[in-house]
């Protein structure tokens, strides 16, 4: 039984990684690569930290919503559209039955109550933070998925957040209206009359919940994460988070069926017992959605654990004067200014790791981030002023300052003598070579 569980144990960490699926028959590999990425994916729920990351946007959502609702309904009272807000939340807690009705009055009521004036700048000045905060903890979650550790400038995230408060409101509620305008337009009803277009158009309305869920999920998989990410990868993940977000509220509708046993054992508290699980159902599988997208457009990712590349010394060094002669040529030449994505694509290394390299060179002042949309880098210093020695030296002792030795675990008489050496022959080698030396 031993030998068994070896040899299982073996396979799903080892052999399966390592084999060669290019001479396989179609058939084969791409079932192979199903398995891997299944396998990411369930591991990644079982040990990862997206149940975390959705539990903590539960806490998030529950404070934040009323406010939200709040501010998108003081936008779509001005196109007089803001009637639709109640349906559209009806919609999202259907799989709560009646209660789901409960709750929404319940919240479009706090909605109501909410009064500007009875606020004050104080308040008001609350109320949109803690509208911005869901959305920073939402785009921290997707950054998460998508290893990305850079931030959004404060003036980007100005920008950002007010387009997603502000216009896409809007956007949701227009479409909405239009596909409503469209199937009750005449000529529409006078197509549904004929057959098999009648068959299909009542086919495809009811598929309508299911393209907008997945539109919806498009648009955030896009266009939260601060990096770029393509139409195809976010498309993938939208259809697998939108189908499994439509079916998962079928479920829970028949769950709630037979939930009078909790309401008998949590009165009140059952409502919003219910609401917090699906919040979190639902918030769980955006990220699934979002982690599928980033396995699509980086198959390279598909490892049986979400380890972090490392870097050894030299290829930390190799790195950060490839990138400091990447940027500074670009800039030197008048060319298009270096994007992380950019970078990331020519370099073919992962985000992760370039970002913590950009971040080293920014902070050791040999860099500047701008503020194009998307951010671009450019040297912080004239190339012909900046020598080589001057940024191995940077990066030599980056970070010294965070672990401080004591003086006795420097005083080894021997090894100091031979760091001097190797110091000297190090500036004799480079002999003031300067960054424009390498670029040129």
């Amino acid at each position: 039984m031993q030998e068994r569980l070896n040899k299982i144990y073996n396979f799903f960490n080892k052999e399966l990684w390592q084999m060669d699926t290019a001479p396989m028959p179609l058939l084969q590999r791409y079932g192979i690569g199903l398995f891997r990425v299944s396998y990411v994916l369930i591991h990644e729920l079982a040990t990862g930290m997206l149940n975390l990351r959705a539990m903590s946007l539960v806490y998030t959502t529950l404070l934040s919503l009323v406010p939200l609702i709040a501010v998108s309904f003081s936008v779509l009272k001005g196109f007089g559209v803001h009637n639709q807000v109640e349906p559209l939340l009806q919609n999202f807690v259907a799989p709560l039955g009646p209660n789901g009705i409960e709750i929404v009055d319940k919240i479009l009521l706090f909605v109501e109550n909410m009064k500007v004036g009875v606020l004050g700048a104080v308040g008001l000045a609350l109320l949109l933070y803690t509208v911005i905060s869901l959305i920073q903890k939402i785009e921290s979650a997707f950054n998460y998925v998508w290893h990305t550790e850079g931030k959004r400038s404060l003036a980007r995230r100005f920008s950002d957040y007010l387009s997603v408060i502000m216009i896409g409101p809007v956007l949701v509620f227009s479409a909405i209206g239009i596909t409503a305008s469209i199937m009750n337009h005449s000529i529409m009803q006078t197509i549904v009359a004929i057959e098999p277009f009648g068959s299909l158009i009542i086919f495809l309305s009811k598929m309508v919940p299911y393209l907008f869920v997945i539109a919806a999920f498009t648009f955030i998989y896009m266009f939260v994460p601060n990096t770029r990410v393509q139409f195809k990868s976010a498309l993938v993940g939208a259809v697998v988070g939108g189908i499994l977000w439509q079916t998962s509220g079928v479920i829970f509708a028949s769950f709630m069926a037979g939930s009078t046993k909790y309401a008998a054992i949590y009165s009140g508290f059952a409502i919003l017992i219910l609401f917090m699980i699906w919040l979190y159902l639902s918030w769980l599988i955006l990220l699934f959605g979002a982690h599928v997208a980033y396995l699509h457009q980086h198959p390279d990712q598909i490892r049986p654990e979400r380890k972090r590349m490392e870097l050894s010394a030299y290829h930390r060094e190799y790195l950060v004067l490839t990138l400091m002669s990447l940027i500074a040529s670009h800039y030197y030449r008048d060319e298009p200014r270096w994007t992380s994505e950019s970078l990331a694509e020519h370099l073919a290394i992962p985000h992760d790791i370039l970002f913590e390299l950009l971040d080293l060179l920014t902070q050791s002042n040999l860099i500047v981030e701008t503020n194009d949309t998307p951010p671009t880098y450019v040297p912080a210093h004239d190339p012909a002023s900046l020598t080589l020695d001057s940024i191995l030296a940077l990066i030599h002792h980056y970070g010294e300052q965070n672990y401080l030795l004591k003086e006795q675990a420097l005083q080894h008489s021997p090894v100091q003598q031979l760091f001097k050496e190797m110091d000297g022959s190090f500036k004799t080698s480079l002999a003031g070579k300067t960054l424009k030396d390498l670029i040129e």
